[in-house]
């Protein structure tokens, strides 16, 4: 540990650098390069204060270099790794709890995001989508996709374009959870429980739940209450649920309070889906390191 190296505002403290040094991914052969905690840092500013790569401090030296490393590292999901790696020290010990929480939120996209390089008036596929941009009623948008455990930390996450439903993403985001095991033995991938609002009440997905053996806390939406007992007798019992469990819920509008206090994802600037999702990541695995 370098006890003379001064911390900055928005930096890594020695506590965060000693959990992610050994995560990143350093050449055998080739001429010397930049510092990594110095990159790192330029990078992790870069997303605390949402400026342009190109007004970076001289301090964490060109900002090509910052750039092209962090470009680097988010295709390689280096930071995905890491999350995961943080994630498997602390259920080693116990440290996670389980009662799982998913919900989504909408981060506005900057007019510099929008210009992917991309010409032409495609759809579909072809063109916003690829990059998680979806256009609404507020412009631009993008949605975070959040699984969070019991004390708001997030354990997955998946990033869409502005207008996609959340009840379409659950399955998706909940086999993202993958915690590595500290020893043999596969990644856990199954919480104890999920809670969820409204908007994540399907019956495909308590299908889902119910198959993969996870107890759930819903609400019922007004409107399918109202269709089962139309139905009377063929409509079925209503499905558990228990209003205690639900108080709960609030744990992942803290996590997402969290996130945003990080302008560079309360705003999307990145152009790329890609490049976003590693932004996202990397301000994931800070929270975590603030806790273990």
């Amino acid at each position: 540990m370098d006890h003379g190296r001064v911390v900055r505002r928005h930096e890594l403290t020695d506590q965060e650098w000693e959990l992610l040094a050994p995560l990143i991914p350093r050449a055998a052969t080739g001429r010397p390069r930049a510092d990594d905690r110095q990159v790192v840092n330029g990078m992790v500013y870069k997303i605390r204060t949402g400026i342009s790569w190109r007004d970076l401090p001289e301090r964490y030296g060109p900002w090509q270099t910052v750039y092209t490393r962090f470009r680097r590292y988010a295709l390689d999901g280096v930071f995905t790794r890491a999350l995961q790696q943080i994630q498997a020290r602390a259920d080693a010990v116990g440290d996670i709890d389980w009662l799982v929480q998913i919900d989504s939120t909408i981060v506005r996209a900057h007019q510099h995001a929008a210009a992917t390089g991309q010409k032409g008036g495609g759809t579909g596929r072809t063109n916003r989508n690829d990059h998680a941009l979806g256009r609404s009623r507020g412009g631009l948008t993008t949605k975070i996709h959040l699984a969070c455990d019991g004390k708001g930390r997030p354990l997955a996450l998946l990033v869409t374009p502005g207008q996609r439903h959340d009840s379409t993403c659950a399955q998706t985001l909940l086999e993202r959870i993958r915690v590595p095991r500290a020893g043999l033995g596969r990644p856990r991938c199954r919480p104890d429980q999920v809670i969820a609002d409204k908007a994540y009440s399907s019956r495909g997905l308590r299908a889902y739940l119910r198959k993969r053996g996870i107890a759930h806390t819903i609400p019922e939406k007004a409107d399918q209450q109202r269709h089962r007992l139309n139905r009377g007798r063929r409509g079925g019992r209503p499905p558990g649920f228990d209003r205690q469990t639900y108080r709960r819920r609030n744990t992942v509008e803290r996590c997402f309070n969290q996130l945003k206090g990080f302008r560079g994802i309360a705003t999307r600037y990145d152009k790329t889906a890609t490049s976003y999702e590693a932004a996202v990541y990397l301000a994931s695995f800070l929270l975590w390191a603030r806790s273990v």
